[in-house]
């Protein structure tokens, strides 16, 4: 596993996605990847990234905005390591 998160979700407390997308990458022992910021306290990074809506995933490169664009993109990386 790496050693710094590559990735940064964007969420809010009281959202329900985000609160959803949060448990997802938990459960599935992704969290040394993914950094959480709370887009409230992050405004501006968030901004800068182009972001208009929580939960959203951050890969370095692409905003990816809403649960099911998070599972996507997460799922990919879980398929890649799983392979030999």
């Amino acid at each position: 596993m790496m050693a710094e998160p590559e990735f940064v979700l964007y969420h809010r407390l009281a959202d329900e996605q985000s609160a959803a997308a949060r448990r997802w990458i938990v459960q599935r022992g992704l969290k040394a990847w993914v950094d959480f910021q709370n887009v409230d306290a992050d405004a501006a990074g968030f901004a800068a990234r182009g972001g208009r809506r929580v939960p959203a995933l951050w890969d370095g490169s692409a905003l990816h905005e809403g649960f099911a664009a998070i599972r996507r993109v997460l799922s990919s990386i879980i398929r890649s390591e799983e392979q030999p």
